[in-house]
């Protein structure tokens, strides 16, 4: 069938069809064109009566294959189908068994050869699965962790930590025989407290410093800031013991009580807000009941606000005088211990007198500007997901993270599946930020750099991997900084989609490797396209056809792209579709 080269076109080769019949079987088939000890290797892209059309991928050279082309096979050179022990090289080894080999699935133009990868090379850089709804993208992600775990002759991962985002809760079913293999857990937990198939995730609200509050109260400018870190001080003075913070203390409710008395309001709402005021925040020292003294005569702070029948507070100065002693100590320069504990009530309260300072008693301007923190902050609180940040012991965060990945009987967890259930799609977001950073600065703070590797997988991450605000409002957007500087860590991301063109580029970008399931939207192929040089026009229209489980493969970890079929997880995710009919009679 292959006969003599008939011309050479950059990297396509014209043959002479020997055969005289259009066989469109060999169509994605890899041919050797040699010489000597001279290999090139290209895939047959056309075929007819007179010519077959092979576009040249690459070189053997010292049984290892070599992609992208810098010669040229000679006009002499002779056209053979690959042979198996070839095509090892460029599909990988055919035994999976051993600790560095993944079984991928099956090659779609190659019957019973396997597609594997190495795992170091797959799993120390950030991926993606991609494909439309019903294309087997959930599955397939299912079905490579698994490989992971069953086929290991050699030892377990024991030491693995993946972590599934799981916005439907589809992945207990497939991971619960996990704990059935010696040295292997599964853990499963879920933001929704009625969840009947997993316990309730804690996450400590002390935890929570300007940026995670940023992203927890979705802040949309960045001015708030400021407030917040306002905050993040004044509940950590009031919620002190420390008798060094008592100053602190009186400074902050005495500057805040003159603010009151110079605002110009009207002496019945000057008196209204400082009795509110001093309600709610007090110390010894500044309270209702302080003693006021002036020559011959005491009198209470409360007593001081008594207006007269004209309408005036006459003890003004007195009230202002005795404030003034407490003044000066900015809290500004405060350093603030880490770790220390504190609540969403009390962290509420520090915010409600960060507002009084910001002076939203005194502007309506000021009030519009900052009470949506005060609100998302009580919608939260008010909500089931408080219990979420009900975490009543003292814990660090690398001792949380730990926890995490540790069962009920103290052995190690290899996957750690966290489902969000019925609670609402802004928050489930954040609690992804929340934790995926709570990952982040654990392994970069890791004495042992990247010796407690953390793989975040999310499903549906169009949902939360976006090009949001968080860079304009904190500096940065959390995964897309995993990203770029996770790897180091050990952090790697992962991320199960169908809809590319959603999420963030810069992450998408930075992913090394794909796993693109039938998709048919245009934007969407273009976005695949544009990632990789080796889609070529062919395999962009093979993937609108493509069979559901059936994926192109590309990367980094594979030496050519190829299109595979994965096998089903066993067991399955529940995602698959309704049986209709079967509902319906």
């Amino acid at each position: 069938m292959f006969g003599k080269i008939l011309a050479i076109n950059d990297n396509l080769i014209r043959i002479e069809n020997t055969l005289k019949k259009a066989e469109i079987s060999l169509v994605g088939i890899n041919v050797i064109f040699q010489k000597n000890d001279i290999k090139f290797v290209g895939v047959v892209e056309q075929v007819d009566e007179e010519f077959i059309d092979i576009n040249l991928i690459g070189e053997i050279v010292n049984d290892k294959f070599i992609s992208g082309i810098i010669k040229k096979p000679n006009l002499e050179s002779s056209c053979r189908i690959i042979t198996k022990r070839e095509l090892e090289y460029l599909l990988g080894e055919q035994s999976y068994s051993s600790k560095d080999t993944l079984l991928i699935g099956k090659s779609a133009f190659y019957e019973a050869f396997n597609v594997t990868v190495s795992k170091s090379d797959f799993f120390s850089s950030h991926f993606a699965i991609l494909g439309n709804t019903g294309s087997g993208k959930s599955c397939g992600m299912a079905r490579i962790l698994q490989n992971v775990f069953y086929y290991n002759d050699e030892a377990i991962p024991k030491n693995a930590h993946f972590v599934i985002f799981d916005a439907y809760a589809e992945h207990n079913n497939a991971f619960k025989n996990l704990n059935r293999i010696k040295g292997l857990n599964f853990k499963s937990l879920s933001c929704d407290i009625d969840s009947k198939i997993a316990n309730y995730i804690k996450i400590p609200s002390y935890f929570l410093g300007v940026d995670e509050l940023a992203i927890l109260l979705d802040c949309q400018s960045i001015d708030l800031i400021p407030v917040l870190e306002s905050t993040l001080r004044l509940v950590y003075i009031f919620n002190s013991n420390d008798e060094t913070l008592k100053m602190y203390k009186n400074s902050i409710i005495a500057n805040s009580i003159q603010d009151i008395l110079v605002s110009g309001n009207v002496a019945s709402q000057i008196r209204d807000q400082i009795i509110a005021v001093l309600t709610k925040y007090h110390t010894d020292d500044i309270n209702l009941d302080s003693i006021i003294s002036q020559p011959g005569y005491d009198r209470t702070l409360r007593q001081c606000l008594i207006i007269d029948n004209q309408g005036k507070m006459n003890a003004i100065n007195l009230v202002m005088d005795y404030l003034a002693k407490y003044l000066n100590t900015n809290i500004d320069n405060l350093e603030i211990e880490k770790g220390f504990y504190y609540t969403l009530n009390d962290l509420s309260n520090a915010l409600d007198f960060s507002l009084i300072n910001e002076g939203i008693l005194s502007s309506s301007t000021t009030f519009a500007r900052l009470n949506t923190l005060r609100v998302r902050l009580r919608s939260l609180i008010d909500s089931n997901l408080a219990s979420v940040f009900e975490y009543n012991d003292i814990i660090s965060r690398e001792d949380y993270v730990k926890s995490l990945f540790t069962n009920e009987y103290k052995e190690n967890v290899q996957v750690l599946d966290i489902s969000f259930g019925s609670i609402d799609e802004r928050y489930s977001k954040v609690i992804t930020k929340l934790l995926s950073k709570i990952f982040y600065d654990f392994a970069s703070t890791n004495i042992n750099r990247g010796s407690f590797p953390i793989h975040i997988l999310i499903e549906e991450a169009h949902r939360y991997v976006q090009q949001d605000i968080d860079k304009d409002i904190i500096g940065y957007n959390i995964f897309e900084r995993i990203t770029k500087e996770g790897r180091k860590y050990g952090i790697i991301l992962g991320l199960i989609t169908q809809r590319p063109t959603e999420l963030s580029k810069t992450v998408l970008s930075q992913c090394a490797n794909f796993l693109v399931f039938r998709m048919q939207h245009p934007d969407d192929l273009d976005i695949i396209t544009s990632i990789s040089t080796n889609v070529t026009s062919d395999l962009k229209e093979r993937i609108k056809i493509l069979h559901s489980g059936m994926a192109l493969c590309f990367g980094t970890s594979f030496k050519i792209p190829s299109i595979v079929q994965l096998d089903l997880p066993d067991p399955m995710p529940v995602s698959s579709n309704i049986e209709v009919t079967k509902l319906w009679y």
